[in-house]
């Protein structure tokens, strides 16, 4: 009979209409165009147990999650913020309803929670992220301890977070209720790459009220593999090399018209320019290394540049023969190889 009744229909907006009367009638239509989902999780509600038990879990994800997306549906209903994505709701809570908020902010928060815990066993922060972390925090035990400190002192339900600041920074905070720092009225903005639910639901079943028990089980099935990927997308795309060290793009321009005609036997342009070629080795000494290569191992290197700059400068000038000058430019052309390698481990 149903299919009977489509074939009578003409058009596809008659279609439409016509679907979704048919599902009206049966009481679907809450579940099958609902703008909001709740996600399905990547592991088992007992995958955490070491953190988190399975009846915590499932109860947390199907019940308390699932409310959130259904009353954030409702909310949104028949409006234009149905058609938004929930980060484009959540970064202008302020034009929208308590309702959205604390309910499109508890579906953001939950389905970020959701993907960066893991069962699998010692996930590791990528060299990126650890970086930054050692840069901001020292260690990442340190970044767990204030981590832990701003969970434990956030006073009734909330949230813990490490965030990227719109200065590209890391930085730790708490919020309130089902808020968060990509909130244009959070106190603190910034892009979640990391959040602890601290609301009593989230571990009250094993933990009671031991909050400090449950944020330090937590640690153990924290996916930094996740994290990280978070933190990859929240910073800009680096700068190369070369944009980030002009005084070495430029000794690259005069290594580049010097060396490889020697290798062709042609020794005229670095006998020309060998004094310009000591001239850009000492510019990068001049100029304020950038932050990526303000390592030992590059300053070395830039060192034993400049100084072997000079040696093949000093060789031109006294006329020193073909075979050495070419062999001189050959080892200071891997010193600057080697510099361009480890700049990239550094990147």
């Amino acid at each position: 009979m149903v299919f009977l009744w489509f074939n009578l229909i003409k058009n596809q907006s008659t279609m439409k209409k016509s679907i979704l009367l048919f599902f009206m009638a049966l009481g679907l239509t809450s579940t099958l165009f609902a703008q909001f989902t709740l996600p399905k999780l990547p592991y088992a509600y007992n995958a955490l147990e070491q953190a988190i038990d399975a009846q915590t879990m499932e109860i947390h994800h199907s019940k308390h999650h699932a409310a959130y997306i259904n009353n954030l549906n409702n909310a949104v209903k028949g409006t234009p913020t149905a058609e938004m994505s929930i980060e484009d709701i959540v970064k202008n809570i302020s034009k929208h309803s308590m309702a959205i908020r604390n309910n499109g902010g508890g579906h953001f928060n939950h389905s970020l929670f959701w993907s960066i815990m893991t069962s699998e066993k010692n996930t590791m922060p990528n060299a990126g992220l650890q970086k930054a972390i050692e840069k901001q925090f020292t260690s990442v035990d340190s970044l767990k301890k204030l981590m832990n400190m701003a969970a434990s002192t956030r006073f009734g339900s909330g949230w813990a977070w490490l965030i990227v600041t719109p200065d590209n920074k890391l930085a730790v905070c708490s919020t309130p209720n089902q808020d968060n720092p990509l909130m244009d009225i959070a106190e603190v903005k910034g892009t979640p790459i990391l959040g602890i639910d601290v609301w009593e639901h989230a571990y009250y079943l094993k933990y009671q009220n031991k909050r400090p028990d449950y944020l330090a089980a937590i640690w153990t099935v924290i996916n930094w593999t996740e994290v990280s990927k978070r933190y990859d997308a929240a910073m800009p795309p680096k700068k190369s090399i070369w944009e980030q060290w002009p005084s070495l793009n430029t000794f690259h321009g005069v290594m580049a018209s010097t060396f490889h005609p020697s290798e062709e036997g042609n020794l005229k342009p670095i006998k020309a320019r060998s004094a310009e070629m000591v001239t850009k080795a000492e510019a990068l000494n001049a100029q304020a290394y950038p932050d990526d290569y303000a390592t030992p191992a590059i300053k070395n290197a830039v060192t034993r540049l400049i100084s072997g700059s000079k040696e093949l400068d000093a060789l031109v000038k006294k006329k020193t023969k073909d075979a050495v000058l070419t062999q001189k430019l050959t080892a200071l052309h891997d010193v600057f190889h080697e510099i361009v390698g480890l700049c990239k481990d550094s990147h």
